[in-house]
C-alpha cells in the first residue's frame, strides 16, 4: 500500500510511453490545464461497495485519504453528492498543510466515454448508466473533472507504481465486487472504438451457465471469479459438504473473506470454491494470452488476497489452453498496489494529460 509515510518510485508519469493519443491529450488539455510541479491530484475511486479518495503527488505518494460507503442503490445525484463531499474533504485536508489540488480525476466501475464524460455501462452502479457524470461533478465542484474506467486506471497504476513497472504490454484484472479489466498495448491504454474495451469480466467462460450476470448475460467471468461469486458458490456447495467450517455462519453473514479463511484452514468446500475461481479465471486468461500476447497479466482487487488459493489453478489452465510460446512468456502476477491501484492510475492519467500545452479549443459535448 502506498501512503504518505512510504517512499515510492519517483519516476515521472511522463517517463512511461505515452498512454494517450494526441487527440485524447487535446481533450484532456481542456480538463486540467497548467498543473504546477507541486500540485496534487485528488483521485477518486468509486467502487461498487466503497468510495475512496486521496491526494496524490507526481511521485506517486499518497497523502490525505477519505473513505465512505458508495450509495450504489441511490439515484445518480446522490452518488455525485457523495463524490463531491469526499473531494472537498480531501481538498480541506490538503489545504491545512498548504497543499494545492491541481486537478480531479474520477474512476468508476463501468464503461466510460472519455470525450463526453458519460458512463456508458455500469452493471454494479445502475443509476450511473448513461449518466453525464463528469458534467454533473464539474457543476457540483465548479472545476474540471477527468473520468475513466476503474480497471483501466488500475492497469495504469500498476504500470506506474506497481508490479508492471518496466513492462509495456500488460493486462490487469481486478477481482472485487465485480471483475474489471484494463488493457495496455505498447504503453498505450486501449479503450476501443466506443470506450468499452477491457470488459473482461463480461466475457463468457461458461457457455452453458445459468447464473445471470448483472449485465444481462449468462456465463460471464464475473459470476465465477468475483467476491460476490465466491459467496454464491459457497452457498450452492454447502449441501454437498455438511461438515464444512462455514456451516455455523448464517447465510447472510457469509463473506468472501470468511471463505478465504476457511480455505486457508483446509476446509474442502472453501478450497473447492477457490479451485473453481482459478479454473474460470485461467480460461479467461488463456483467451487473453492468445488474443493479445501480453508480457504480463496482473491480478488485483480484494479477491487477490486469496492469491495462494487460486493462482496455481489459474496458471495450470492457461498452460493447458493457450498457445505454448505466449503462455510461457506471459508472467501472471499479483498486483502490488493493492486497493490503491485505481487511485494511483487516476492520478497518473491526470499528470500524463498535463502536456504543458495550451488548452484545446475542443468542447466536451453534453
Amino acid at each position: 500500500m502506498r501512503n504518505e509515510n512510504v517512499s515510492t518510485d519517483s519516476t515521472s508519469p511522463n517517463s512511461l510511453s505515452p498512454t494517450l493519443s494526441q487527440g485524447e491529450r487535446e481533450i484532456a488539455g481542456l480538463a486540467l490545464p497548467g498543473l504546477a510541479d507541486s500540485d496534487l491530484i485528488c483521485a477518486v475511486d468509486v467502487g461498487g461497495t466503497n468510495l475512496r479518495a486521496a491526494n496524490i503527488d507526481r511521485g506517486g505518494r499518497i497523502h490525505e485519504r477519505v473513505r465512505t460507503a458508495t450509495p450504489g442503490s441511490k439515484p445518480a445525484e446522490e452518488v455525485v453528492s457523495a463524490i463531491a463531499a469526499t473531494v472537498r474533504e480531501c481538498e480541506s485536508g490538503g489545504a491545512k498543510r498548504g497543499a494545492h489540488i491541481g486537478g480531479i480525476s474520477v474512476v468508476v466501475p463501468g464503461s466510460v466515454q472519455v470525450e463526453t464524460g458519460v458512463v456508458v455501462n455500469a452493471p454494479n452502479l445502475p443509476s450511473l448508466q448513461g449518466y453525464e457524470l463528469a458534467h454533473a461533478l464539474e457543476t457540483a465542484l465548479e472545476r474540471p473533472v477527468l473520468l475513466e474506467n476503474d480497471a483501466n486506471a488500475a492497469a495504469l497504476g500498476e504500470m506506474w507504481q506497481g508490479s508492471a513497472r518496466g513492462y509495456q504490454t500488460i493486462i490487469c484484472l481486478t477481482l472485487g465486487t465485480g471483475v474489471g479489466g484494463g488493457i495496455i498495448l505498447d504503453g498505450k491504454l486501449w479503450r476501443g472504438a466506443d470506450g468499452t474495451a477491457g470488459e473482461i469480466g463480461h466475457t463468457t467462460v461458461e457457455p452453458f451457465g445459468v447464473i445471470k450476470c448483472k449485465c444481462g448475460n449468462t456465463g460471464c467471468l464475473e459470476v465465477y471469479a468475483s467476491a460476490t461469486a465466491i459467496v454464491r458458490m459457497a452457498r450452492e456447495a454447502s449441501t454437498r459438504h455438511p461438515s464444512h467450517l462455514l456451516h455455523s455462519i448464517a447465510a447472510d453473514d457469509l463473506t468472501s473473506e470468511r471463505i478465504c479463511s476457511a480455505a486457508s484452514a483446509g476446509d474442502e468446500l472453501a478450497l473447492d470454491v477457490f479451485r473453481r475461481v482459478g479454473v474460470y479465471l485461467g480460461i479467461a486468461m488463456a483467451n487473453l494470452v492468445n488474443i493479445f500476447n501480453p508480457e504480463m497479466i496482473v491480478i488485483g482487487g480484494g479477491v487477490s488476497a486469496a492469491w495462494e488459493l487460486f493462482a496455481q489453478h489459474a496458471r495450470a489452465e492457461v498452460l493447458k489452453r493457450a498457445f505454448p510460446v505466449p503462455a510461457q512468456r506471459c508472467r501472471i502476477v499479483r498486483a502490488e498496489c493493492g486497493g490503491d491501484a485505481g487511485l494511483l492510475g487516476a492520478a497518473h492519467l491526470a499528470f500524463a494529460n498535463d502536456s504543458g500545452q495550451k488548452p484545446s479549443t475542443k468542447k466536451r459535448v453534453y
